[in-house]
């Protein structure tokens, strides 16, 4: 009997060939691939046409190997976000390195399945389905890698509805981290007060918050040594908030602190002693001045830091805490790791410091004049051919000029020459340098866990056509022109989720018309741009909140009436700078936010 006209073959070989791509098809025979002629065969063959056949499948082959890099990084953050969110709502104590089969095993045992040893699945009221036989070969086959991350999905949605008690509208469901006050650890890095941190707790455990946010200061944890660091109060103050079972989201925080009557921390003592021997190290205006915020993006890559980079610097900090605190990953407590990237922690320039007299609503200035930024500028002008435009802007104003008393920012101003089309291209491609080596290094540390990265709302003057304040800050943002698309790719590249800084209380009609804002405009452009980019997207509120106003804008803001997804935001980061939320004055209002984000309440 002939075996090819047995239909059963054909599934079995056509699975074969589904599962090994390197086996030639029966009924689809594989092309000869092109093969490059050598010896005496090239003297015959047209040169131009092997050339180009030659330089074609080249190109298809970077381009395959791309595609696959993007397949395989996809597949990775949809398993990451999958982990993470089986660990932070269904308490799943799953390892850093979870293989995904014991993570659809324990998702559908969860859901009521029964699964046995050798992968075979069933209702438990249903009897156990027969063995696979050769002829169900071909269904075992189809079974491949996004299957699995489509059953994990469906399974980790029944999971957090079951938790939440949601049903199919938990969509819905953002979850609310509040973040603890910056004083509770001194420079030391000692507890201060560990029944008023337990007392807050409870406080914050009452009103069903999902979890608690914590600054990771750098100027404490290597505050006087380099590379040595000390994590002791953090530790206590990790174990109180585990043993209210409350989730933990850490912020690694390369920069200073001064505000809000909480103390001032400052960049480690070692680094400021740098300082004063080579000043270049900080980010420097027009006029000379040093800003002590954070490191300048000049020397991410100069070792002017005892030997080390500053990128280096920033790696090792992180890998410490990731060594120090490895139990506290695996055991599921820390959610996500909020990566600092500028000053207050948000991926922009120290444009629009009040230290250096900004108020306002002043357009800022560039942040480029230390040696090492103005001698990457002089490399990117020559390498342009224009020698003459390695320097910043001349015309550019000051910290609390207007748009229009400039000429580089005012209508058909400079900002839109040669010159400054150039300028703010390099000037822009720093910020995405720094934070493009920044996560490379914080993915290498931090590997599966949801990394954060906070954009800033830099709304005033974006009604004119400079954004003069978005340019001094590193969006090359402008009327005729997304400064944020890039951006977005290069965080997508990482598998950031993005943190949006976004306004509680309105401005009045004055204020919006004098700096010609456009908050609402502005969040759009960036969330939508997010979107576009695939980013996972959460939010984090400006300012304090204390009125019912300022609670209900952020609820809109992040569950917008009619979203097809009932929400906008992944989680949210909600701050408040008032000790324990004033608490008698405010429970009431904090209490029915939680309960919307969570909808609960409509």
């Amino acid at each position: 009997m002939n075996s090819n006209a047995n239909p059963a073959n054909h599934r079995f070989a056509a699975a074969v060939q589904d599962l090994d791509p390197r086996q030639p098809s029966p009924t689809h025979p594989q092309p000869q691939p092109l093969r490059r002629p050598r010896g005496f065969a090239v003297a015959f063959s047209n040169d131009s046409t092997t050339t180009n056949i030659q330089a074609k499948s080249r190109k298809e082959r970077e381009k395959e190997k791309e595609r696959t890099k993007l397949r395989e990084r996809h597949r990775r953050a949809i398993t990451s976000r999958m982990l993470a969110g089986l660990r932070q709502y269904g308490n799943f104590p799953l390892p850093a390195r979870a293989d995904m089969n014991d993570v659809i095993a324990a998702l559908a045992r969860e859901a009521g399945w029964a699964v046995e040893a050798d992968g075979t699945t069933y209702k438990q009221s249903s009897p156990a389905p027969p063995p696979p036989t050769p002829h169900s070969f071909s269904h075992i086959a189809a079974v491949q890698q996004n299957d699995h991350n489509n059953a994990a999905t469906v399974l980790v949605q029944e999971v957090v509805y079951k938790e939440h008690g949601n049903g199919p509208s938990g969509t819905s469901f953002i979850p609310v981290y509040v973040k603890l006050s910056t004083g509770l650890i001194n420079n030391y890095c000692q507890l201060m007060d560990p029944e008023g941190i337990k007392e807050e707790i409870h406080y914050l455990k009452s009103l069903c918050v999902d979890g608690v946010v914590v600054d990771c200061w750098w100027g404490i944890v290597e505050g006087w040594t380099p590379q040595k660091y000390e994590w002791a109060g953090y530790r206590e103050l990790f174990n109180i908030i585990q043993e209210f079972g409350m989730k933990l989201q850490v912020v690694m925080a390369f920069h200073e602190h001064g505000g809000y009557g909480s103390g001032f921390i400052s960049l480690p003592q070692w680094i400021l002693e740098i300082g004063k021997i080579n000043q270049d190290i900080f980010f420097t205006d027009r006029e000379g001045r040093r800003n002590t915020e954070c490191l300048s993006w000049g020397i991410d890559k100069k070792r002017v830091l005892r030997g080390r980079t500053g990128i280096e610097v920033y790696y090792d900090f992180m890998r410490s805490f990731r060594t120090e605190f490895d139990d506290l990953f695996i055991k599921g407590l820390i959610s996500a790791v909020e990566i600092g990237v500028g000053p207050s922690g948000e991926l922009k320039y120290p444009s629009f410091s009040e230290r250096m007299g900004w108020r306002y609503p002043g357009i800022g200035e560039f942040q480029c004049y230390d040696k090492y930024s103005l001698q990457d500028l002089g490399k990117a002008a020559t390498l342009r051919g224009h020698t003459v435009w390695a320097r910043g802007p001349e015309n550019a104003g000051y910290y609390n000029s207007k748009p229009q008393e400039t000429g580089f920012f005012g209508e058909n101003g400079d900002y839109d020459s040669y010159y400054g089309r150039f300028f703010l291209q390099w000037y822009s491609q720093v910020l995405l340098d720094h934070a493009d080596n920044v996560l490379s290094l914080a993915r290498l540390a931090f590997e599966e866990i949801q990394i954060v990265v906070k954009i800033p709302a830099v709304f005033w003057w974006c009604k004119t056509t400079s954004h003069a304040a978005e340019l001094t800050a590193g969006y090359y943002n402008c009327a005729n022109r997304d400064g944020y698309s890039r951006v977005f790719d290069m965080l997508k590249k990482h598998a950031v989720t993005m943190n949006f800084v976004v306004l509680g209380a309105l401005a009045s009609c004055n204020e919006i018309e004098e700096a010609l804002s456009d908050h609402e405009g502005l969040s759009w452009q960036i969330l939508n741009s997010a979107w576009d980019q695939g980013l996972s997207v959460a939010g984090q509120n400006a300012q304090p909140c204390y009125d019912k106003e300022g609670f209900t804008r952020l609820v809109e803001t992040a569950k917008p009436r009619n979203h097809p997804d009932g929400r906008h935001f992944s989680f949210f980061s909600f701050q408040q700078h008032s000790p324990l939320f004033q608490r008698t004055a405010c429970f009431t209002k904090i209490e029915c936010f939680i309960k919307r984000m969570h909808g609960e309440l409509s």
